[in-house]
């Protein structure tokens, strides 16, 4: 059958879940409410179930009171006697896959339990929606006419007990249909190599002769994917390798930082950049518009929300909201409940919304990552913002960065010390750092406040990293590739001192 009718098949196929997502467009309350019951009366018999007796549970406020709000370390052992094969403990139906995740660069790994029903109604559907999502705003895509280049984990390691544990994305690739792998490059067994220099040079040996249509995966390891492909054809943009490319899938972390870099890699006015915010605890949104920073928030996916004020967080003791009352352009940490077995789970994100009919979010950080050692409540979606504007009005690039506390000694005022790798310099670094606290400044008014004077903060300091510093660190950690992240803000000095170590 001829690739442009396979195209039109399947994109006509992906169109038709638009309609399906006009329920929960036009009842998401509703459509949460009723999830939520369908999710307690499918866990009522478990032993989670049995102990805050989801039976009795009538509404929403009941909910709230008898199930805690939780985080990893409270659900810890009964997620490794899940792992060690126990059933029946938080959902019902058997649990054999674990995603195996740090979210930071921590040693200590989570093992996020994954279902059928968390594969198949969760991730596998958000797989298709985001497609259906870009067919519908772009008729003309011919996606299946080349093949969509993905850059996932490792393969997932068998462990006693019939259980598993890997990257997300490598539990996915090794649970789709046999005939995605047609669609798809690399190959399933190189898409799931072990050793990350080795899977690179694989990934490109395979692909450069493909006709690759769409790209999928985090930008800080994609930006190193394609400048390696650039390397190895000789080629000046990857538009003189793949010509076909019309978009790039991309999640895991802010964009913004890497957006100038793509398009200069990516020389195609009308190339398009769709954003997806998914982890190893579910599928959550989606962008729905071309040209958008926010994102569609998935309502249909076996996932319940709830919302915590920044403003009013305290980690498991926190109050929580449902969605019918979040307000627009607040931080809210999300708590999730899913047909994973995740009750009313504290993820560690932090969203605004910008949107209330139809809910869109954007993200904003993590209620771990930021610094607040002087009261300035400094988020990440400050500094990424303050970061552009500093790099646009000097024409400068950044690869990564992460910053630091400088705690006050005696009469020295306190202030935040910056590690930057540059892909791109500026002229001069004072007029930068002068930017990037002027923005700073603009953008946050408790750390305008602390500024004043230079009574609590005072300028901050900036280092510049040696090019790769940041790749060494997480190499040296057995980092490399998949979900595997930068610490941006952090109120230790732990990380900047470990990396200031390799300079």
């Amino acid at each position: 059958m001829p690739f442009p009718i396979v195209n039109s098949i399947i994109s006509w196929f992906l169109k038709k879940r638009k309609h399906q997502m006009e329920l929960f467009l036009k009842y998401p309350i509703y459509v949460q409410d009723e999830l939520l019951f369908k999710l307690l009366q499918k866990a009522k018999d478990t032993e989670v179930g049995l102990k805050y007796e989801f039976s009795t549970i009538n509404n929403y406020n009941e909910f709230a009171q008898k199930v805690p709000i939780q985080q990893y370390e409270t659900i810890e052992p009964l997620i490794e006697r899940a792992r060690k094969g126990e059933q029946n403990i938080f959902w019902p139906t058997p649990i054999k896959w674990f995603a195996k995740s740090s979210g930071t660069t921590n040693a200590k790994s989570k093992f996020i339990p994954v279902s059928e029903e968390a594969l198949e109604d969760c991730h596998f559907k958000a797989g298709k929606d985001m497609l259906c999502l870009f067919f519908n705003n772009n008729p003309e895509a011919e996606l299946f006419t080349g093949k969509g280049l993905r850059l996932g984990g490792s393969s997932a390691v068998y462990e006693d007990n019939n259980s598993y544990f890997g990257d997300l994305s490598a539990i996915i690739i090794e649970n789709m249909p046999f005939w995605a792998d047609f669609s798809s490059a690399p190959k399933q067994e190189t898409a799931l190599m072990a050793e990350w220099e080795t899977k690179m040079k694989a990934i490109v040996d395979e692909t450069i002769n493909e006709d690759i249509t769409s790209l999928v995966g985090v930008p800080s390891w994609m930006l190193v994917l394609l400048n390696n492909v650039l390397e190895r054809t000789g080629k000046t943009n990857i538009l003189e390798v793949w010509p076909n490319l019309e978009v790039y899938f991309h999640g895991g972390v802010n964009f913004n930082p890497y957006r100038e870099q793509f398009k200069k890699l990516i020389p195609k006015k009308d190339f398009k950049y769709y954003e997806t915010y998914n982890a190893s605890e579910g599928f959550f949104a989606i962008q729905d518009v071309n040209n958008s920073y926010d994102l569609l928030l998935m309502l249909d996916y076996g996932i319940f929300y709830e919302f915590i004020p920044m403003d009013k967080f305290d980690g498991e003791n926190s109050i929580a909201i449902p969605l019918s009352k979040v307000k627009l352009h607040k931080n809210y940490a999300m708590v999730i409940t899913t047909n994973g077995g995740l009750w009313r789970y504290l993820i560690g994100d932090t969203v605004k919304f910008t949107s209330l009919n139809p809910y869109r979010i954007r993200i904003t950080g993590r209620t771990k990552h930021f610094i607040n050692v002087f009261g300035e409540e400094l988020i990440i979606e400050n500094v990424e913002s303050a970061l552009k504007q500093a790099c646009l009005k000097t024409g400068a690039e950044v690869s990564e960065y992460t910053v630091a506390p400088v705690f006050m000694k005696e009469k020295d005022s306190g202030g935040h010390e910056w590690l930057i790798e540059f892909r791109k310099h500026p002229e001069c670094i004072n007029y930068f750092k002068e930017l990037l606290d002027n923005a700073l400044k603009s953008i946050n008014s408790d750390y305008e406040a602390k500024r004043y004077n230079n009574m609590t903060l005072a300028m901050p300091k900036i280092n510049i990293a040696r090019e790769g510093l940041f790749y060494d660190w997480l190499k040296q950690k057995g980092k490399l590739g998949g979900q595997h992240k930068i610490p941006r803000l952090s109120n230790s000095r732990k990380h900047l001192e470990e990396l200031l170590s390799l300079t």
